[in-house]
């Protein structure tokens, strides 16, 4: 038989591999939804599907950053570090007008908490020099464990380092660390197509274990939390594209939303998600020495949804004590919030653990604010799905509205 025989693939595994993958991710979730309704038993064995999927874009996901960020710096072009700029100031912006708007909405709607939980064993930064010094501290990891505990702070900069010092290497070697990151996005693009029967594994397992029933409760500052959220991706981020570009940007942020926003609702986190919007922008016709670079760092800075979480859950609580809020301490709050949501890490329930850092501007003790905290992980199922399909569309958004090519 001959080689090109033998490697054909069967027509229907051919027609799932060339078929549509948000149509798959689709019917998996109603699979994933049946089956949770029909067997629970059955959908909480069926997690393992969802965990490997999840882990195995972990696992993926550092050495792709380290690569593709040194390969694009070592064979940059001026033009790239140029586009780089705006597109994190629009991450900047963006965040910021985040907090901004869960203020508003929680003066609009003002919200109280049933305090009343089991305190929370997390530890949690006392101040906001604590999270800027954890943060510096990233800077300085060992490249090595930083890989290896998905420090994306660290492994940028190992990566600029790497990238700036080979970018007067020879034409062989800076061809070669291209070489070896298209060989690590087709790895990736194996572990994407596996999206659907990781999303079913996640979505049954979900149901099955928790189900939506504790969400009753909570259904107010669930329903303020991803109304913010709503409009952040519908009005806020089209409204900022619109101002860099002067064009209408909804074919874009639909589109950032169905292909990124949907998977990273189910992984919920940021980190996990990098291949997928890295493969996104490459079908974008983005130019990729650019997003090589501004995804990975979205998933760092960009963090509107967690600035929504921080701020509202923090108010709630403020509002809970009868503790009154001026003008200048809510300004503050945003700030905080902004800074704090940079520091969630881009893991699943990050922002959370952050919580008590906008609380301490009230003088709110670390033990209500604990309680505060465990109130969101209830909330979690929705709460930090809809916040990292905020955060990691937004990265592909903001980085197409600068970095398309021609541009």
């Amino acid at each position: 038989m001959p080689s090109g025989e033998s490697m054909a693939l069967p027509p229907v595994i051919n027609r799932i591999v060339s078929g549509s993958l948000v149509l798959q991710i689709a019917v998996g979730i109603v699979a994933g939804i049946a089956l949770s309704l029909i067997s629970p038993d059955a959908g909480r064995a069926s997690m393992l599907l969802g965990n490997l999927f999840v882990q195995a874009l972990k696992a993926v996901a550092p050495v792709l950053v380290l690569v593709l960020v040194a390969a694009a710096i070592a064979n940059r072009r001026s033009s790239h570090t140029a586009q780089l700029r705006p597109i994190v100031i629009m991450y900047l912006v963006g965040t910021i007008a985040a907090a901004l708007l869960a203020i508003t909405m929680s003066a609009l709607f003002p919200t109280t908490l049933a305090l009343r939980l089991p305190e929370a064993t997390a530890t949690a930064p006392q101040g906001i020099t604590e999270v800027l010094g954890g943060l510096l501290l990233k800077l300085v990891d060992n490249p090595v464990n930083a890989v290896m505990s998905g420090n994306y702070i660290g492994i940028l900069v190992w990566g600029v380092l790497l990238g700036v010092f080979l970018h007067h290497a020879a034409d062989s070697t800076r061809q070669m660390l291209a070489d070896l990151a298209d060989a690590v996005t087709h790895i990736v693009r194996i572990v994407i197509r596996l999206a659907p029967i990781g999303i079913f594994g996640l979505v049954a397992g979900n149901l099955a274990e928790s189900g939506l029933s504790a969400l009753g409760g909570y259904a107010r500052i669930l329903t303020i939390l991803l109304g913010s959220m709503l409009i952040m991706a519908l009005l806020i981020n089209p409204l900022i594209v619109w101002l860099r570009t002067r064009n209408n940007p909804y074919p874009l942020v639909l589109t950032a939303l169905r292909e990124s926003g949907v998977t990273a609702f189910f992984t919920r986190s940021s980190a996990a998600n990098i291949p997928v919007n890295l493969a996104l922008c490459e079908r974008l016709d983005l130019e990729k020495d650019t997003y090589a670079l501004s995804i990975p760092l979205g998933a760092t800075i960009n963090m509107g949804g967690a600035a929504i979480t921080i701020t509202v859950l923090t108010l709630a609580a403020v509002h809970t004590l009868g503790i009154s809020v001026d003008l200048p301490t809510a300004l503050l709050l945003s700030v905080v919030a902004a800074l704090s949501a940079c520091g969630a890490s881009g893991v699943a329930g990050g922002s959370l653990l952050l919580i008590p850092l906008s609380c301490g501007l009230f003088g709110i003790s670390n033990d209500v604010a604990m309680q505060v905290v465990a109130v969101g992980f209830v909330i979690s199922v929705l709460q930090d799905s809809a916040e990292t399909a905020l955060n990691s569309s937004t990265d592909v958004v903001f980085t197409a509205a600068v970095a398309r090519k021609g541009d």
